[in-house]
């Protein structure tokens, strides 16, 4: 994780945490996205926001305040760092593609400039996967814009980070450059597999396709797991694999699949990218939209699965691809800030008054850019089934995926004190609904209140033993939603009678 100015995953480790987990795109209730115009409105907020004209840099922070969340970037982290900029100079990228925008043209090659003076020697960075962004960045403002340079700064970055690839765990690109911290990661291998192929594309050198096919090889070898993709692989001898579940990881995979598949015509890999973006899909949402994985560098990890995905969708048509997307574009549009259209870290619900960090709003700025708008501005329902794990908790409550049973990835347990879990429901309209808590019992009979919108609607809900942590069963609540973003809370408090364990496995019929 980051350890000063530069790298990635930091604060999402809490969220997504050490589940073990093993779709397909299924469907929300309402096929929905917005219109133009949003997209317009979000961008529009964005830029407004954090770019910095002068500087030619985006801010790291909405109020344009130093704060010690995120104090790495330059001017003692007044600005956005490495890796930050890359992804927000590709959200330009994205406005740039939907509009064909003058304004975003000249900013493609303001923000590299801006980007060059800030750091003057990027190889300074002993983050290979920082680097990475850039290069892949960089061959796609080539692609976007002809201009050699982009393409040269690339090429440069490829063989100075594939440098670092050898035989240690069965292959793979260190992580990082200095020897510290070692590990070979999904995030930085991946990446290098989509900007080698775009370099073969380029040039027309092979190498590049026998680099990628290598990396890709390794990857499926040590951090793919049936479905599920691994983060890293770090120890001695071969190496232990570390399984935090990362939606960055699922698009990055997904996105060097998909360019082995487009460039080698072998349908292996085209499977590969459809079971990576299903896994999401299906596993790592609430209802369909995509879940929260924190502050910091965890903010940016769906933007990086959307614009993969939309590739994949693009490439092959995938009509519940598209649904998915401009659900999410929906979702994330809705729950914007009105006073600047800055669009927060969870999609699910409504974006506060405090300051929001520049990868969060890109975010959701750039899902807006590169999905097709349907001209929808309604609310968002999905599907109405919300797994407990990818929801907000507090306490004690844990994530486990030990028990057999369950349902998504896992279940949250490890409950018997002060807590909460709160799941943001949004509705398309205003309703009572029977909400059903599937949950297990091992402990014999316990209890928890119930709060809908906060108001308590039940104090002291049962959930009956079940006789095992292994067999689940269902308990009912009534709840009167409004249309839009509703709370509804399992929560324990001795002072309402709760006691005993239970762990929770979803929620559903919303």
């Amino acid at each position: 994780m980051k350890a000063a100015a530069f790298g990635k995953k930091a604060i999402a480790v809490v969220l997504a945490a050490v589940l073990m987990f093993p779709f397909i795109g299924g469907g929300g209730k309402q096929a929905s996205a917005f219109t133009s115009a949003n997209a317009d409105t979000a961008m529009n907020g964005f830029v407004n926001t954090f770019y910095d004209t002068s500087a030619k840099y985006f801010y790291t922070n909405s109020d344009h305040v130093i704060h010690s969340a995120h104090a790495h970037g330059p001017n003692g982290g007044l600005y956005t760092d490495f890796w930050w900029e890359a992804q927000l100079w590709e959200t330009v990228m994205d406005a740039y593609e939907r509009t064909g925008s003058s304004t975003y043209r000249t900013m493609i090659d303001d923000i590299y400039t801006g980007f060059n003076a800030k750091y003057t020697n990027m190889m300074d960075n002993p983050f290979n996967d920082d680097l990475g962004w850039w290069a892949l960045a960089c061959m796609r403002a080539y692609e976007i814009t002809g201009t050699a340079e982009y393409r040269n700064r690339a090429s440069f970055l490829f063989e100075q980070i594939y440098a670092f690839n050898d035989s240690t765990y069965g292959g793979g690109i260190w992580w990082k450059r200095d020897g510290t911290s070692p590990q070979k990661n999904m995030a930085t291998n991946a990446p290098m597999i989509m900007t080698a192929i775009k370099l073969k594309n380029a040039t027309g050198d092979s190498a590049y396709l026998t680099k990628a096919t290598n990396l890709y090889t390794w990857i499926k070898s040590r951090l793919v797991s049936g479905s599920k993709l691994n983060d890293h692989v770090e120890g001695s001898g071969s190496g232990t694999v570390i399984d935090w579940d990362f939606t960055y990881n699922y698009g990055t995979f997904l996105g060097a699949a998909l360019a082995m598949y487009q460039t080698t015509g072998t349908s292996g890999y085209l499977t590969d990218a459809n079971t990576a973006a299903d896994y999401v899909i299906d596993k790592m949402t609430l209802s369909y939209s995509l879940l929260y994985e924190g502050e910091n560098d965890g903010a940016g990890f769906k933007m990086i699965f959307a614009r993969n995905l939309n590739k994949l969708r693009i490439a092959t048509g995938n009509a519940s691809y598209l649904n998915f997307l401009q659900q999410n574009a929906t979702q994330a549009f809705n729950h914007r800030r009105t006073s600047d259209n800055v669009i927060g870290s969870d999609w699910t619900g409504p974006t506060g008054s405090g300051y929001v960090q520049s990868l969060a709003a890109a975010a959701g700025a750039s899902i807006l850019q590169f999905t097709p708008a349907d001209n929808y501005t309604g609310n968002i329902a999905g599907n109405g089934t919300y797994e407990a794990e990818n929801a907000l908790k507090s306490g004690s409550i844990i994530s486990e995926s030990s028990q057999p049973g369950f349902t998504g990835r896992g279940y949250l347990a490890g409950w018997n004190a002060a807590g909460a879990i709160t799941f943001n429901v949004n509705q398309n309209s205003a309703s009572t609904r029977t909400v059903t808590i599937r949950y297990a019992g091992g402990a014999g009979n316990s209890s928890r209140y119930i709060s809908v919108n906060g108001t308590v609607v039940a104090n002291n809900l049962s959930f009956a033993g079940t006789g095992g942590w292994g067999t689940w069963n269902t308990v009912t609540f009534s709840a009167n939603l409004n249309a839009g973003f509703n709370t509804v809370v399992i929560g324990f408090d001795s002072g309402k009678g709760n006691g005993n364990y239970v762990n929770i496995d979803k929620i559903s019929g919303l």
